[in-house]
């Protein structure tokens, strides 16, 4: 991969591991970054080679233009992501990423290319339904929304400048995910399913919902918590990662 590729702007690694046996690509939520996953970065460096999404319009690409489709964003993510499939590659996607997790892996599936395990985590599975509307909120209502789910930092929900920041890409995100067509399609990967018992943007029959977009084998680990129940959970988390990663080691 090379910088004229633009994998260098999408692409990230906190703890770079090239000789890793594995590799764990993980796509944030609606207004997250790739420094969401710098933690999971930090425990798996000497399992793995972490890779993290940067998607556009956040951070140090906020000056570039947000992409508002979920399909258009997986479209520009796959080529992107293929190169790294010179070894066994596990996705680990959240909210918005578990869906953007599944429309890559769906794609790289047409390419010959078949991650050794999708992790859908705090998010109903495709083919459920909920009409939405947050992105057409006013801004008080957007953050009202992110305040519920308590997935941003309450010092940037306190700083007037940062929220300026961090809104467009939010309501892009929030638009992309909220205009998902319900989709019935199915991957060849496992899927294991990741969701809090009180998570109000995905309940448990929805997120075992994930079993029907599989033919393989799938699983579902409940947490108490929220829809940022990982946060809290996240040694657990990593446990469950952890010995997927070792699994996808022992068959690829």
């Amino acid at each position: 991969m090379t910088v004229a590729d633009g994998s260098d702007l999408w692409l990230r690694r906190f703890h770079p591991a090239p000789d890793a046996p594995v590799r764990l690509v993980c796509f944030p939520h609606a207004g997250g970054s790739a420094t969401f996953y710098f933690p999971v970065s930090a425990a798996l460096a000497s399992d793995c080679d972490v890779v993290a999404l940067q998607y556009p319009g956040r951070q140090d690409r906020r000056n570039e233009p947000n992409v508002d489709d979920i399909g258009v964003l997986a479209d520009r993510i796959t080529p992107l992501v293929e190169p790294l499939f010179d070894r066994p590659v596990v996705f680990f996607g959240h909210s918005m990423g578990a869906i953007l997790a599944f429309e890559v892996a769906r794609r790289l599936e047409g390419r010959g290319h078949t991650p050794a395990m999708l992790f859908a985590s705090g998010r109903r599975a495709p083919s459920t339904h909920r009409v939405e509307n947050v992105h057409q909120r006013d801004d008080d209502g957007l953050i009202a929304d992110m305040k519920t789910l308590s997935g941003t930092d309450a010092q940037v929900l306190g700083d007037e400048e940062l929220l300026r920041m961090v809104l467009p890409a939010l309501r892009s995100d929030y638009r992309a995910i909220e205009t998902y067509a319900p989709e019935s399609a199915t991957v060849d990967c496992p899927i294991t399913a990741l969701v809090g018992d009180d998570d109000p943007k995905a309940t448990v029959p929805e997120a075992e919902e994930w079993r029907a977009h599989t033919t393989a084998a799938f699983h579902i680990q409940v947490y108490r918590g929220g829809h940022f129940y990982l946060t809290p959970r996240g040694a657990e988390v990593i446990a469950v990662v952890r010995e997927a990663l070792r699994g996808a080691v022992a068959v690829g």
